[in-house]
């Protein structure tokens, strides 16, 4: 059963660093999430923390991590979970005594991003899920970052406090209203050193703008404005103003029966704060001016990759839909995903993409099972490496691919406890279809479609990933000479 909001506790359960040599090694395992009932007679927590690292289904539903987010710098890691809360870490400094923890990051900051809502004209719950999670370049000593459910975007303040204030004339020190018949002298507040402090504030509320779920935020490169994006609309929002904002693009039919496709992502353009892409389930990606019109449907540029008449099959549709679209750090081109691949994009060229790469080919032949299983809709996410030559995406059992664009080698990563051993090296891990299998492969057969990379990060200047993997958030990074 579900507890009650003020049931919860959260707490950073398992965190271990490893050292070792190899290409890619584990620095950090979180099991991020775990609910624990408040009850009156004691527990042995060591006991509930090790039968939990057995048992994957003591996590419930809300424990599942729906976003990863690096910070501009990559000192800051946030995740979003199913529960509405979403848990930053900070990166240790680095320390002559411990060089070797550089890489480790530990739980900074924990707060209730969104609170499950029911729409009563609509008749309609709204789900507290973290849909996505965009960070805001650092302008002072505080973070803001921008959180998402499906109807409501929230900006949140995150900021430390070492003092506090005493001394307040109206007010005792417990804060209660003094009697102003007995306020004598006049006291002048003081700040007191404390331990320090994390707060996390929300100072605005963007709601009350999109009729369908919203599925994709974007910070624009003019640090004023973003936008929100739902099934059929896109809207821009100036930072600072909350009861109002643009629709830029409507591809609403006056007709829904006449309804052809959805807006799957979008995003802006790191450099040019007028131009953004947006992706739809018809595998097409729109690239738009705001300076040509206020309303962007008619689009500038359209990448689509025509499809293989030879290849069409009752799926085709399906596995076309793009999940996600992201600029290179250059803004020069795009990566999408879609269920079987990774494509790459060059702005210039709009025919057909620069470069496809086939993530889990292997799956072709199951399509007719992941359709009745409902996996074929599983939306993956794909994100850059800092200097866009290599690119990562999620797939099955917890495996995790990169593509590098320089030497075209691929390699399939597994994140799983058994990998985060101390020394241990992540190995590549091949499946196999069909005939004889090798001793180091698995078997299609075998994948285990219940464990699933749907959200990652790389950060933006070094080799650390971050991958989601259900209720486990593993951080990696590569080896350090």
């Amino acid at each position: 059963t579900r507890l009650s909001l003020i049931q919860r506790r959260f707490l950073p359960l398992f965190h271990v660093v490893i050292s070792g040599k190899g290409p890619w090694r584990p620095v950090s395992l979180f099991l991020v999430y775990k609910i624990k009932a408040q009850m009156d007679e004691e527990i042995d927590t060591r006991k509930i923390n090790n039968s939990f690292l057995r048992d994957h289904n003591y996590a419930t539903e809300a424990d599942i991590i729906s976003t990863v987010e690096f910070n501009p710098t990559g000192e800051l890691l946030a995740t979003g979970d199913k529960g509405g809360r979403v848990v930053v870490f900070q990166r240790e400094q680095e320390s002559k005594n411990q060089p070797h923890r550089r890489g480790e990051y530990n739980v900074y900051s924990t707060f209730q991003s969104h609170e499950p809502e029911f729409d009563y004209l609509k008749s309609l719950e709204i789900e507290e899920k973290i849909n996505k999670i965009r960070w805001l370049p650092q302008q002072n000593a505080a973070y803001f970052l921008l959180s998402t459910n499906d109807k409501t975007v929230k900006l949140w303040k995150v900021s430390e406090r070492d003092k506090r204030p005493e001394g307040y004339n109206l007010k005792d020190e417990e804060g209660r209203i003094r009697d102003p018949t007995t306020i004598t002298a006049l006291r002048v507040p003081v700040l007191q050193p404390m331990d320090l402090m994390v707060e996390a504030t929300p100072r605005r509320v963007f709601s009350n703008a999109h009729t369908y779920h919203i599925n994709s935020i974007s910070v624009n490169s003019d640090y004023e404005t973003y936008m929100s994006t739902d099934d059929l609309r896109i809207n821009l929002w100036n930072l600072e103003i909350t009861n109002r904002s643009f629709n830029i693009v409507d591809i609403k039919p006056a007709n829904m029966e006449m309804l052809t496709e959805v807006i799957t992502a979008a995003e802006f353009q790191p450099n040019q704060c007028n131009t953004f892409v947006y992706s739809s389930s018809k595998g097409s990606i729109r690239l738009c001016d705001m300076r040509a019109s206020a309303l962007c449907d008619n689009h500038s540029k359209l990448f689509e990759e025509p499809e293989d008449p030879s290849n069409r099959s009752f799926f085709s549709e399906i596995i076309s839909s793009i999940s996600d679209v992201k600029f290179s750090h250059s803004g020069r081109y795009l990566i999408t995903r879609d269920y079987l691949t990774v494509k790459v994009w060059d702005l210039n060229m709009e025919s057909k993409p620069l470069e496809t790469y086939q993530v889990h080919d292997y799956l072709r032949s199951k399509l007719c099972s992941l359709y009745e299983n409902d996996c074929i809709f599983d939306k993956f996410e794909c994100v850059w490496n800092g200097s866009d030559s290599v690119i990562m995406t999620g797939s099955y059992n917890n495996f995790f691919r990169m593509f590098d664009r320089n030497t075209k080698r691929d390699v399939t990563l597994e994140a799983s406890r058994e990998n985060s051993k101390p020394r241990a090296i992540l190995k590549p891990r091949k499946v196999c279809v069909g005939g004889k299998r090798r001793k180091d492969e698995i078997s299609v057969d075998s994948l285990d479609f219940s464990k699933k990379i749907l959200h990652s990060a790389w950060h933006p200047s070094e080799n650390i990933i971050a991958v989601a993997a259900t209720n486990n958030l593993y951080i990696f990074q590569d080896k350090v000479n």
